[in-house]
């Protein structure tokens, strides 16, 4: 909601110059284009093989992310190429749409590991600041705005990257594992609520569940079609998702990804849910708890070993408390990192 006591970000935020980048390794420095895509793949699998191996960025993520509408790869994407042609570094700065309390500048990309420690690093987030800075300043939203890096705790060379670039540890995020050997507790909601299979046919009533549930969760928007088809599609996995339903009325949403592809570096095979939301006029009512029943039961019964999740520590609807009502326990931590304007 625009808060009329703010200013315009435009009026808030001056637009700085471009910055341009320099280092005596990199030969080129240039935007992306959809022909980079494997090149662009490589180096975030690089990245994440070393950062956290236990979850990877897919080709079909890279694309998709290449791909926004919103993301004008010519100014809001950056390579650093050597002199032999390798990609060693990948800059993004990501505007989502949908705005209602909020506008963010997502920081996304890295180095190369091999390329690591060599001050590359700095001048890549150094120019994504200022992209950043360009965009808000672009903006007529009178809303905060929020440049915004994430760092695995696991990688503690990008935490000091982005704290030196004025970024603030603002969030703490546990990774959750449920051990599928365990027993699953027998809940159920209170009232008549039906829990069925996700079906594409109630996806926009799906999109706007979760979109009205979120709205209290930190730093949360409400998500473009094209993010919505994004979380829907890939390694989505149908038949591991459920919905809530009263009546007619989606009330509670529970998405899931299985994504062979992390299994090597989980140690185990394994569901990941995405998302679970209850929209606000049927909490209270045991539906959370019901439909991760569901999603265990379901795992399981695919022969799959555990379920992982991601929960913001400081969630306002006691979801932490939830998971771990329901036999997950924490086993990493990624941290959300925030230069406020």
């Amino acid at each position: 909601m625009t808060d009329d006591t703010l200013p315009p970000l435009r009026e808030r935020v001056s637009a700085p110059p471009s910055h341009r980048p320099q280092h005596p390794e990199i030969a080129e420095w240039r935007p992306a284009t959809m022909g980079d895509v494997d090149a662009v793949h490589a180096v975030f699998h690089a990245i994440d093989t070393e950062d956290h191996p236990n979850y990877l960025t897919n080709r079909e993520q890279v694309e998709e992310e290449l791909g926004y509408s919103f993301i004008d790869l010519e100014r809001d994407s950056l390579l650093a190429v050597t002199a032999d042609g390798r990609v060693a570094a990948v800059g993004i700065v990501m505007e989502p749409p949908r705005q209602e309390t909020l506008v963010r500048e997502f920081m996304n990309g890295g180095v190369h590991p091999e390329f690591r420690g060599r001050g590359i690093g700095r001048e890549l987030l150094a120019w994504q600041r200022a992209r950043g800075e360009q965009k808000l300043a672009a903006s007529e939203k009178r809303l905060p705005g929020w440049l915004v890096g994430y760092a695995d705790v696991r990688a503690p060379g990008r935490q000091r990257l982005l704290e030196a670039g004025g970024f603030e540890v603002v969030r703490y995020f546990q990774t959750m594992e449920r051990d599928l050997a365990e027993p699953i507790p027998e809940v159920s909601a209170v009232g008549v609520v039906r829990i069925e299979p996700y079906r594409a046919e109630l996806s926009a009533a799906v999109h706007a569940a979760r979109d009205d549930a979120f709205r209290d969760h930190w730093g949360s928007q409400p998500l473009s079609d094209e993010q919505f088809a994004g979380l829907t599609s890939g390694t989505f996995d149908a038949s591991l998702s459920f919905v809530a339903m009263v009546d007619d009325v989606v009330a509670g949403v529970l998405l899931t990804d299985v994504a062979e592809e992390d299994w090597a570096g989980q140690g185990f095979t394994g569901s990941y849910v995405s998302t679970v939301a209850v929209t606000r006029p049927y909490r209270g009512r045991r539906i959370a708890p019901t439909l991760l029943r569901a999603v265990l039961e379901a795992s399981k019964a695919r022969g799959l070993e555990k379920v992982v999740l991601d929960v913001d520590a400081e969630n306002p609807t006691g979801a932490l408390g939830l998971y771990t009502g329901m036999g997950f326990v924490t086993s990493q931590q990624e941290l959300g990192l925030v230069r406020a304007y």
